[in-house]
């Protein structure tokens, strides 16, 4: 119950989400935080958030709920196969390429097994929410969290066959300031590697995106050369909608997929089983990858 109040900020949607009224949650609360000798939020009729006291306590309960977790998945998952409520978040583009293709053949193996999905290209705090398991692209840095690198995902410049046609391509990194370059907004610049170093281009061109769905949208129509992950857009380069472009003095920056996790103790066997298949999926579909 503490831990759905931090991670949806009040107490009546806290009683929404686990099924009961915010009555008996104010209560509950009233009766832990008596427990405790402590005051866990601060609340007014306007917001909620937590004391120091909540934000020490708050590790000690998930990791209480994760044990609990453990318990029962140690005698509920054997031969009946994997059991309970898997919850995952993920970015919107591999999360539908990648993700649901791996929990429907978890699901369709495994009928005790229910599968939460969130999508997001902004990042979750997977502690708080309650989360399992995190699908992240990016170079991970030193953080509170667990995480596995499932697959290399490295930058990838694109472009249409009908924009190649017309405008040709680029040789070099300097020549992509004179091409139409599609912009994601969270790239203000695109990274590549020159001689072991970081280089950075800034591009320019007449269309830029929020998402990774519309970017690639836009560079299948032929706006511009677009750079996007090797997982964000190798469909599209199989089927012929898209071309792969490389440049003689740089190498587009490597990035990976990976799970995060809050936690390596007390992980369930339906995460263990999902972060397995993810690499998996994720091998075979590397195959033939230039």
């Amino acid at each position: 119950m503490f831990r759905a109040i931090v991670s949806v900020g009040s107490l009546s949607a806290a009683a929404r989400q686990i099924g009961t009224t915010p009555m008996l949650v104010s209560r509950r609360l009233a009766g832990l935080e008596a427990e405790l000798g402590a005051r866990l939020f601060h609340r007014t009729t306007r917001s909620l958030s937590l004391t120091p006291e909540g934000e020490a306590f708050l590790p000690h309960a998930v990791a209480l709920i994760e044990a609990r977790d453990s318990a029962f998945d140690s005698v509920s998952s054997g031969a009946s196969g994997l059991s309970g409520v898997l919850k995952i978040t993920a970015p919107n583009v591999i999360g539908h390429s990648v993700v649901v293709p791996v929990v429907a053949e978890l699901i369709a193996d495994n009928p005790a097994l229910r599968v939460d999905l969130i999508l997001s290209d902004g990042l979750v705090d997977i502690a708080t929410t309650g989360l399992d398991v995190a699908v992240r692209v990016a170079e991970m840095k030193p953080s509170d969290m667990i995480a596995t690198r499932v697959a290399d995902n490295p930058f990838t410049l694109i472009a249409s066959p009908s924009y190649v046609a017309r405008f040709g391509l680029p040789a070099t990194s300097e020549d992509l300031v004179s091409h139409p370059c599609i912009k994601l907004h969270a790239m203000d610049a695109w990274p590549f590697m020159k001689n072991g170093e970081m280089h950075r281009v800034r591009t320019g061109g007449p269309f830029s995106a929020s998402t990774v769905d519309a970017v690639r949208a836009a560079c299948i129509a032929g706006v511009g050369i677009a750079m996007l992950t090797y997982w964000d857009v190798h469909e599209q380069v199989a089927r012929g909608e898209l071309q792969s472009i490389v440049l003689a003095d740089v190498e587009p920056k490597e990035v990976g997929i990976w799970a995060v996790f809050p936690t390596r103790a007390h992980m369930p066997s339906r995460v263990r089983a999902f972060i397995d298949a993810l690499r998996d999926r994720c091998l075979q579909g590397s195959r033939g990858r230039p």
